[in-house]
């Protein structure tokens, strides 16, 4: 163990070198032109302003804080943000602890703001600095996601009561969307057989989606921040993906994957890829709106986890 530690060490100490590969994404000023003839919501990452889109239809212009590929926990709001947001009518943001920037960034602009996660269950975080808090990620389970559609619905037809039967309306239809890829979902998660059911991540990301499919969780660190993937983070799940003879480890797009390849090389599993989790892609990438984010990570599990070749 002393020379497998040592050398997760070395592994470390190149990432925190590598500021470009390790370090958080930062947004860009220019938060897009904005159409006066419509209320303007923002939001604080792309996952939510795709939601926001499916229930505002024609009515409301919706544009993310951050931007595609961006590192939302620890984002650094720009001056340009700040501009954006004064002319906001409304932001919506995920809390349950997600935005640590977002408490002071709201207090400096006039828009009222909506929590879209109001309501949800929360599944606390286990182990580690962060054991007992909440973990953010709710909106990786598609049954949690109708709650945050809803919440959004809501917080338009306060915005905007003469458009509330397009709101409500809109929600419904997308509700009925976001059921129909659960129950894909569902259909590719129950491909992998028990001893197979092992969800190895970087950030503990996917507890919400592990807890409603039935997967085994295991993370190298439960919310992205300055300290990711120790040594002793690096071990555990070293230890774990032996233990449980699990055939594929993965890593969320925002982060790097230095650490969790090296479990991949210390334990002889496979490196399945990269999860979408906090930020969808550009226009035309493998994730442009959120029910392509979760049927992608999906099929990236299982294809990994049951071998299936590239």
């Amino acid at each position: 163990m002393p020379n497998l530690f040592f050398r997760v060490v070395a592994v470390m100490l190149v990432c925190a070198a590598e500021s470009s590969g390790c370090a958080r994404a930062v947004g860009e000023d220019d938060v897009g032109q904005i159409d006066q003839s419509k209320p303007l919501v923002l939001t604080t990452f792309t996952v939510l302003a795709d939601m926001a889109r499916n229930v505002a239809g024609e009515h409301v212009t919706v544009q993310s804080i951050t931007k595609a590929g961006a590192e939302i926990h620890g984002y650094e709001p720009t001056p340009g943000d700040l501009r954006t947001a004064e002319q906001a009518d409304l932001i919506l943001d995920n809390g349950l602890g997600l935005e640590a920037w977002f408490e002071k960034f709201v207090e400096r602009v006039p828009a009222p703001h909506a929590v879209v996660s109001e309501n949800v269950e929360p599944v606390f975080i286990r182990g580690d600095a962060y054991a007992g808090k909440t973990n953010p990620h709710a909106w990786m389970s598609p049954v949690v996601a109708e709650t945050y559609v809803d919440n959004i619905a809501e917080a338009f037809v306060r915005l905007d009561p003469n458009h509330e039967a397009d709101y409500r309306a809109n929600a419904e239809n997308y509700k009925t969307r976001i059921r129909a890829v659960s129950a894909e979902l569902k259909t590719d998660l129950d491909m992998l057989p028990p001893n197979q059911r092992a969800l190895v991540s970087c950030e503990g990301a996917f507890s919400y989606l592990a807890r409603d499919f039935d997967l085994q969780e295991m993370y190298l660190w439960p919310v992205n921040a300055e300290q990711e993937g120790t040594p002793k983070q690096v071990v555990a799940a070293i230890d774990f993906v032996k233990d449980n003879d699990v055939p594929a480890v993965f890593c969320e797009s925002t982060v790097s994957d230095k650490a969790q390849l090296q479990v991949a090389e210390d334990t002889g599993a496979r490196f399945g890829g990269k999860l979408f989790v906090d930020s969808l892609s550009e226009e035309g990438g493998p994730v442009p709106t959120y029910l392509d984010l979760l049927t992608y990570d999906a099929r990236t599990i299982t294809d990994a986890l049951l071998r299936k070749p590239e």
